[in-house]
């Protein structure tokens, strides 16, 4: 039985991720943050919550981290974790570089000193290309973040790169495009969306409010993003890998998609609003996932359309069973 340490277990793709390796018969030890109050509703509503091994983890905390590998003594280490909202980066930017960028240094080091032999998978983003240099965009397109966010993943990346070729530590890469579910938070704009729609049906809600409706990204389904993690870590030679779907829409047709798919016309309810407007934006992303088609024989099969009727359809089942929403 193989052993996984994951961080940032009780976001969006840490439950799926989870879920995903138990079903591989994968040990999953749970890294989490000392809090007064735990959140694992997503992994609740996967019913997978008591199947975890659960461990304190803080990527502020080198000696805690190197505790805690020299317990678990994981075979697969997957960085999930990080301060990942691009709007509160700007607010942020001190505790994001900290622990979205110097927390992965940390976690190397922690390997690096327990056991150089454990493979890393580090969750790298397409918000590093930023203000796009090519498109679409794949592992050689120059990066050019735009948000204090982007720049301490872009940092984290290159260390990833620099202990690979520094120390032969097994590290990949997956830049991943946009990928959303209804495990989703609700501070990013997709789910935002979907839950709105779901709000107005029911009647408790009569406006959204949103700020650039025309940046474009390229959206796919977490549950199957997770998958390549997965392949990555499986290969013979560490490298890095764009997961996308290869498609671009903007915010507009999301929305459009989100409030057609219960026979509503969006501009009867959506505003535009000032304060959701970033102080960089960035515009389009479109992903390449050619290499990850070629190498890992991952490609994504959801379809945009489908992915946000799927979001809408379960924040409806979920306002109306009064369920508390993640």
């Amino acid at each position: 039985m193989k052993t996984a340490l994951i961080t940032g277990i009780t976001g969006q793709d840490g439950a799926y991720l989870s879920d995903f390796l138990l079903k591989k018969g994968y040990k999953v030890y749970g890294a989490e943050r000392r809090a007064s109050t735990r959140n694992r509703t997503r992994l609740d509503r996967l019913g997978i919550t008591n199947e975890i091994e659960w461990v304190n983890f803080d990527l502020a905390d080198l000696a805690g981290m190197l505790r805690v590998i020299q317990q678990v003594k994981p075979e697969e280490v997957y960085n999930l974790a990080a301060q990942s909202f691009v709007g509160l980066s700007f607010d942020q930017p001190i505790m994001t570089g900290d622990i979205t960028g110097l927390g992965v240094t940390r976690l190397l080091e922690a390997i690096r000193i327990v056991n150089p032999k454990i493979k890393l998978y580090q969750a790298s983003t397409s918000e590093m290309y930023g203000k796009v240099q090519a498109v679409p965009q794949n592992e050689e397109t120059d990066f050019y973040p735009r948000s204090p966010y982007g720049v301490a993943k872009l940092y984290a990346h290159w260390m990833c790169i620099n202990y690979r070729e520094s120390y032969d530590i097994f590290n990949c890469s997956g830049i991943l495009f946009n990928h959303e579910s209804p495990l989703r938070g609700k501070e990013f704009v997709t789910r935002k969306i979907t839950l709105a729609v779901a709000n107005i049906v029911k009647g408790d809600q009569k406006e959204l409010l949103l700020g650039n409706l025309d940046a474009k990204r390229d959206w796919g389904y977490a549950k199957e993003y997770v998958e390549g993690m997965y392949l990555m870590l499986q290969q013979d030679k560490p490298d890095d890998y764009v997961l996308a779907t290869g498609e671009t829409h903007s915010v507009e047709e999301f929305v459009d998609a989100a409030f057609s798919s219960q026979k509503l016309n969006w501009k009867d309810y959506v505003k535009q609003d000032p304060r959701f407007m970033r102080p960089s934006e960035v515009d389009l992303l479109l992903g390449d996932p050619t290499k990850a088609n070629n190498v890992l024989g991952w490609s994504p099969k959801v379809k945009f359309k489908d992915l946000v009727a799927l979001m809408v359809e379960s924040d409806l089942k979920m306002v109306r069973d009064n369920v508390i929403n993640i």
